[in-house]
């Protein structure tokens, strides 16, 4: 508890300088302020393994295609924004619009040229996201997206969202799935923060061109089943995080279907 407490003073009394402090690169190149942000991520993952004992190890990450590509990434814990910012070379994350108009942060997300989003919008929504990720993809930038579209709890059952199937339609590109267990550690409406080591896991990438069916298929066959095997390595641990009741339910249907 005391580490966490430490840890959330240092995390936002260094995220209230950065803003603040480097807010005139709101008015500099974007190159300048995505390295700003790309520094405060890796500060900030600094911070939590001095503070809060939690590191983290990054697996397969030669599997990410050069340049252009769609990022399909577990989502678990507001760290995957920072650890995927601190990971890739130039990041568009697919955000919600009402993110872009918190002060400050919303200001830099947009300087940053992230892919809002307007969920209640539909269709629509989904065309404009696809036209402001095929900019961004013409300049090299790596396109992310969550393609649950919020966080989910560790084991939770899967709710993969529609975006990422326009996204990969639309590009054309390779998509490179991503496993993680951040929730574990970093969990989800909690300031608990715990010790231990997530881990991020970068899975072979699916070419472009896939039917629907099949690429729908293959994306959460390969992310949920190396978040399951991720979710098993940290519960048997040494020291292992609490498990939330998704997680002790996940393993337990684990445990069962290994039996059958």
């Amino acid at each position: 508890m005391i580490r966490s407490i430490l840890f959330a003073i240092a995390f936002y009394a260094t995220t209230a300088v950065m803003l603040l402090g480097l807010s005139w690169l709101l008015l500099a190149p974007r190159s300048w302020a995505m390295a700003a942000g790309r520094a405060h991520a890796r500060a900030s993952l600094w911070l939590q393994g001095v503070i809060a004992g939690t590191d983290f190890v990054v697996r397969g990450r030669e599997k990410l295609p050069a340049g252009a590509v769609l990022v399909a990434s577990k989502h678990q814990s507001a760290w995957d924004t920072l650890v995927l910012m601190a990971l890739l070379r130039d990041p568009a994350l697919v955000m919600k619009q009402e993110l872009k108009w918190i002060p400050v942060y919303g200001w830099f997300s947009a300087k940053f040229e992230m892919i809002f989003v307007r969920r209640e919008a539909g269709p629509k929504a989904l065309r404009r996201m696809a036209r402001d990720a095929r900019e961004r993809a013409a300049a090299g930038r790596e396109i992310v997206i969550f393609p649950e579209g919020t966080r989910r709890a560790p084991g939770a059952p899967p709710d993969y969202k529609p975006g990422v199937i326009m996204l990969y339609e639309s590009l054309g590109l390779p998509c490179c799935p991503i496993a993680l267990n951040s929730g574990l550690y970093w969990p989800r409406r909690s300031w608990l923060r715990y010790p231990g080591t997530i881990i991020v896991e970068f899975l072979d990438p699916l070419p472009p061109g896939l039917p629907r069916k099949e690429f729908t298929s293959r994306l959460q066959r390969a992310i949920e089943g190396a978040s399951d095997r991720l979710l098993a390595e940290a519960a048997g641990a040494a020291n292992p995080p609490p498990l939330p009741e998704t997680a002790r339910i996940r393993l337990d249907q684990m445990a069962g279907h290994a039996k059958n």
